[in-house]
């Protein structure tokens, strides 16, 4: 992996709404979800150092507060979708460094966003089923991009699976896969085939990852 990892501050006024929402609010939502992080195994426990690209299951509009406390060490840039940019919301969202995208007409300027945080060390996360499941349990087909994303800005795809929190009294499940470096598997340029194989196989992962959550 060509990415150093992120230099950034512990302490930065360009980080200072993020961090200060991410110090005020760790105590009372730990003490809330009481998270149990899981791993897939030993090298999934290690710490994520540089550009990585997060991606994570979408049950409820608090998942990014649930992958943030999985992955409680690193600043997350998180993609969402244009829509809540266009709300009263969008001064917050610029705050906590969100990355607003067209899911219908992605642009070359947006793309170049994303690709720039990544290579410069940064982790961008993002929900690849694009919206919130239908609340089955079962989760929607995964949105190729994300592929083309990690390809493009050669950084290790780190698969997240959050278990629905029900009852809500009970602790927060999240499970933590091992990177997937999608650039090992494929050195050349990958064919349309290519990329779709690669999403249904990071969608059977999070399959996996599910299991092991249901497991305890």
């Amino acid at each position: 992996m060509n990415n150093q990892p992120n230099k950034a501050k512990l302490f930065s006024l360009k980080y200072f709404f993020v961090d200060f929402v991410r110090v005020t609010g760790a105590l009372p939502t730990l003490l809330w979800y009481r998270p149990k992080i899981m791993y897939e195994n030993e090298t999934a426990k290690q710490k994520i150092k540089g550009g990585a690209l997060v991606i994570s299951n979408h049950n409820c509009f608090f998942d990014p507060v649930y992958v943030m406390l999985a992955i409680w060490y690193r600043r997350h840039h998180f993609i969402i979708n244009q829509e809540f940019y266009d709300t009263k919301a969008k001064w917050f969202l610029d705050r906590v460094m969100c990355i607003p995208i067209d899911t219908k007409n992605t642009g070359f300027q947006t793309m170049k966003v994303i690709n720039d945080h990544l290579t410069g060390g940064d982790l961008v996360s993002m929900f690849p089923e694009g919206h919130i499941n239908d609340g089955s349990g079962e989760m929607r087909q995964f949105k190729s991009g994300m592929v083309l994303m990690s390809m493009r800005a050669k950084v290790p795809i780190v698969p997240v699976y959050v278990r629905e929190h029900k009852p809500r009294s009970s602790r927060l499940r999240v499970v933590i896969g091992e990177p997937i470096d999608i650039n090992k598997l494929y050195a050349g340029r990958p064919s349309m085939s290519d990329i779709e194989a690669i999403t249904n196989r990071l969608f059977e992962k999070e399959n996996e990852l599910k299991a092991i959550a249901f497991q305890h």
